[in-house]
């Protein structure tokens, strides 16, 4: 993640105590804010999750919204890597269905960041809407473009390319942005097995021509 924080010590020259507070800072916050969302949350009820003062949290960070930047930033780029991993040249089904995978594995890794960033879109993405707008979207034509070639050669049945991305994204993100209707539906256990079956024979289906 990029350190933001003006006037800081850099990261680098750092104690090991100091960057496992930063660690602890971010990891308090990332609990709070995927709670509470960003407008819920405050910088006592983060620092009193680090286990901190709140005159210590603020050394580190001058404010909730350096910190809510800062695992936002992370987040960007742990959210685009599945995409960015589809190969152009690979076996267009299996290398659709590996991303169905990578994203389910995403939801069920790292839940708290998914609602993170749920959180900050349903607020109108006020502090990611540049990346948005422009690292995302540039990445979604380009793999789109992609599907769209396999489509024409014949590869892959047709499907509306950009919207097959957002499927994707919506069946695999529920299982961690509504957790809690998800187990209050299934009961105790384990959802991610069955959940993962079925996207495979979901989109297999619809994918192979």
């Amino acid at each position: 993640m990029t350190d933001i924080n003006a006037g800081q010590e850099p990261e680098q020259t750092m104690t090991r105590i100091q960057r496992e507070k930063r660690e602890a800072i971010l990891e308090a916050g990332l609990t709070v804010f995927s709670q509470e969302g960003f407008r819920g949350a405050t910088l006592d009820r983060i620092a009193a999750e680090a286990g901190l003062s709140k005159p210590n949290l603020l050394y580190y960070y001058p404010s909730k919204e350096a910190i809510h930047e800062e695992l936002l930033t992370g987040l960007l780029h742990t959210w685009l890597d599945p995409l960015k991993a589809v190969n152009p040249n690979g076996e267009p089904v299996d290398e659709l269905l590996a991303y169905v995978h990578r994203k389910l594995a995403l939801a069920r890794d790292f839940p708290r960041e998914s609602r993170l960033f749920a959180n900050e879109i349903l607020q109108g993405a006020p502090r990611i809407l540049p990346a948005l707008e422009g690292e995302l979207r540039e990445l979604v034509e380009d793999r789109a473009a992609v599907i769209q070639r396999w489509i024409d050669e014949g590869r892959i049945a047709p499907v509306d390319p950009v919207h097959l991305i957002f499927s994707v994204w919506a069946l695999t993100q529920h299982y961690a942005d509504f957790d809690v209707q998800v187990h209050a539906v299934l009961g105790a256990g384990d959802p991610f097995p069955r959940a993962e079956a079925h996207l495979e024979t979901l989109f297999r289906r619809l994918l192979t021509p």
